[in-house]
């Protein structure tokens, strides 16, 4: 049984920088493609940056891509999001998510972590 928890989020002027860490316990991460989703009040959950098991391969999506970062350090069973250049429309909570082997799904089950960016 794993367990999720996300730190490192909090209010930041625009332009500002924040690193998100996703701390496992109970099983290693280091077979499994991790991913962050974020969701904004009254959006839609996205999945924003995703991580192979490795750490070979990394995927963002447009919005952030030059400004996010997602690393992970399989040693310490972490999964980290490093944000700069950080925008408004960068707010939403963000939950750290790992890919199910059988399923192929990205479950996140963490708590989450506010950001929010100020203008």
């Amino acid at each position: 049984q794993v367990q999720l928890v996300e730190s490192g989020g909090g209010l930041v002027q625009a332009g500002g920088s924040l690193r998100l860490s996703c701390a496992a316990s109970g099983r290693t991460l280091s077979s499994y493609a991790m991913g962050w989703f974020r969701q904004a009040p009254g959006e839609e959950r996205e999945l924003v940056a995703t991580i192979s098991a490795s750490g070979n391969s990394r995927y963002l999506i447009d919005s952030v891509k030059g400004r996010f970062t997602i690393s992970r350090d399989n040693a310490k069973n972490t999964v980290y999001l490093q944000m700069e250049s950080l925008k408004p429309e960068d707010t939403a909570v963000y939950s750290c998510a790992k890919r199910a082997i059988a399923t192929m799904n990205y479950v996140c089950w963490g708590q989450g972590t506010q950001v929010t960016v100020s203008s």
